[in-house]
């Protein structure tokens, strides 16, 4: 399946350029040469001469190591506030071809807790980013509030109450737990007098269960089921700015889940 985004189109605008580039210089050059032509280059050639180094330069960054996102909603608060621009490792599960995203070489697998941006099962163009729950083989539970993974319940304590800025203002008064993951924890949002969606799931081979931090305000695998391996663009580590009707510089550095026991 052919999926055009951003990367996609840069893929189409190195290829175009370098191709234009090279034609010019091994064949239309020698060409003017041997005739003794003084005519000016095409500017269609000329411009690709400049803009080929920048597009492959933009392309292999944004492509197969790190690529920028935007955080437009608030379901990963707290980790994630609505306007945080994060950073996403292309490379921590993989090198993936442009237009068809498949994994030309793997070089990891996502962990329960990791934080993951992924294409949106139901309309791949569309980036989505949750929290890994259930890899392949794992059994997840959702009951009033509480998790389980293959049985256990994750453990979990109050640590505060949520008081929210600028759009995640909305949410103040919710709690915010401490739950913990294997060595790892991070904080998610819990609204008591809110509805949660329970089920029971088994995550299929080459697939993921996710959710959102901001768990009673997050449509995720609860609702639309699993994100298969070949829909993951990345792992997020970084924010490196927070615009929310001005900028927050104490959000920029910021690790996203850098936290151990």
């Amino acid at each position: 399946m052919i999926v055009w985004d951003f990367t996609s189109i840069l893929a189409c605008l190195t290829f175009l350029t370098g191709f234009l580039w090279f034609f010019e210089a091994k064949i239309l050059k020698p060409r003017r040469i041997r005739l003794s032509d003084s005519s000016r280059t095409n500017f269609l050639f000329s411009y690709s001469k400049s803009f080929f180094p920048v597009f492959l330069f933009v392309f292999v960054l944004r492509g197969f190591i790190v690529e920028p996102f935007r955080i437009p909603s608030g379901s990963m608060i707290p980790t994630l506030l609505i306007g945080d621009f994060i950073l996403v490792d292309k490379f921590s599960y993989g090198f993936r071809l442009p237009f068809t995203n498949q994994t030309i070489l793997r070089t990891g697998a996502p962990k329960r807790g990791d934080v993951v941006v992924f294409k949106y099962p139901l309309e791949p163009s569309t980036p989505f980013i949750k929290r890994v729950i259930g890899t392949p083989g794992d059994k997840i539970e959702y009951t009033n509030k509480t998790l389980r993974v293959n049985g256990e319940v994750i453990a979990w304590e109050n640590e505060h109450t949520f008081i929210g800025h600028g759009k995640a203002s909305k949410h103040t008064g919710a709690t915010v737990h401490r739950e913990e993951i294997g060595n790892f924890f991070h904080e998610v949002l819990i609204s008591p007098s809110r509805y949660s969606k329970n089920g029971k799931y088994e995550v299929p081979k080459n697939m993921y269960f996710v959710m959102g931090d901001n768990r009673d305000n997050s449509r995720d695998s609860r609702f639309w089921g699993f994100v298969p391996e070949s829909h993951l663009m990345g792992k997020a580590f970084l924010i490196w700015l927070n615009w929310d009707g001005g900028v927050n510089f104490n959000r920029s550095g910021l690790r996203i889940d850098d936290n151990r026991k």
